[in-house]
């Protein structure tokens, strides 16, 4: 096995007595992308934060680039590029001028040089004296990729870098990220986009603080054991509505025009989509269970960590 970037056992965190992150172990490879999945409110950030050192765990222990997570989180820092929800930059400075903020906080050699290789590399070089305030999304991502890269960081750890950009922009995105992890750059890196989910080297799946599923896409796909059908028809909203009351029904979901219909117990399956074959003309048939699929299927069973309960 190769060595571990991340390496992670028992982590925890925990606000007004709710374990908003609850025993988490996770471990990532070198060179590695990690897609972490899982709805708002799931722990992703909170655990991104441990790991980078800006927030202290409160159980748990393990590393980041063998380094220990609750003793040298400032040495953590130097070495991880992370890039935040919202765009975290200087909006009334140029790109040049954030490039050259942060690669002065990280203390960089050869500061403009580096800026400059950083405006060539990610196509800016035109826009370098344009303010960030005027950029668009997509070039506000690049420009906060940038300078997660400005101070040569082995590991990045990007939270929903791609909400709010279209879709060829995300696709470049992508192309830069698998770029840096064939460089040995480790990628951590949560989306609700299933299409970015599949383009990960392996997935971790969060709810409500727990871990629930970890592998590659097919590992996933195939240890969920989950049976689906298709359904296609006049009036499936109806339909949606009382399969989602039947017995054994994990999920419905709606896809284009169809329908989802997921369980894990074939033979109540089978009785609820018997129990709707006479209303009107539909065009039901078993399929394989997709991503979206599986993890809908995940939240609709995990259970909700702000329910009341004591950790004292």
């Amino acid at each position: 096995m190769s060595e571990l970037a991340i390496d992670v056992r028992g982590l925890s965190k925990i606000y007004d007595a709710k374990k908003v992150v609850d025993s988490i172990d996770l471990q990532v490879q070198k060179g590695r992308i990690c897609g972490f999945l899982g709805p708002n409110g799931s722990g992703k950030t909170t655990t991104i934060r441990m790991l980078c050192g800006l927030l202290s765990a409160d159980e748990g222990f393990g590393t980041c680039l063998g380094m220990d997570i609750n003793n040298e989180g400032s040495k953590i820092k130097r070495k991880v590029g992370y890039m935040t929800q919202k765009f975290g930059l200087y909006e009334d400075l140029s790109i040049r001028q954030n490039l050259d903020f942060v690669a002065r906080l990280f203390e960089v050699q050869d500061r403009k040089e580096k800026v400059s290789i950083a405006l060539k590399n990610l196509g800016m070089e035109s826009r370098q004296n344009q303010l960030a305030g005027s950029l668009s999304g997509g070039w506000k991502q690049r420009l906060s990729l940038a300078a997660c890269l400005i101070h040569d960081p082995e590991l990045l750890l990007l939270d929903e870098p791609t909400a709010g950009v279209d879709p060829k922009a995300r696709r470049e995105f992508w192309d830069q990220i698998h770029s840096l992890a064939d460089k040995g750059i480790t990628v951590l890196v949560s989306t609700h986009y299933m299409d970015e989910a599949e383009r990960c080297h392996e997935l971790v799946y969060i709810a409500y603080g727990k871990i629930l599923a970890r592998g590659t896409e097919k590992q996933i796909i195939a240890s969920a054991n989950l049976h689906v059908r298709s359904i296609q028809g006049e009036d499936l909203t109806e339909i949606s509505n009382y399969l989602k009351v039947c017995t054994g029904i994990l999920s419905v979901a709606a896809f284009g025009n169809s329908l989802h219909v997921a369980a894990k117990d074939l033979v109540l399956l089978e009785k609820a989509i018997n129990s709707i074959k006479d209303s009107g003309a539909l065009k039901i048939k078993p399929i394989q269970a997709n991503l979206e699929d599986i993890f809908i299927s995940f939240i609709a069973n995990a259970k909700d960590n702000y329910e009341p309960r004591s950790f004292l």
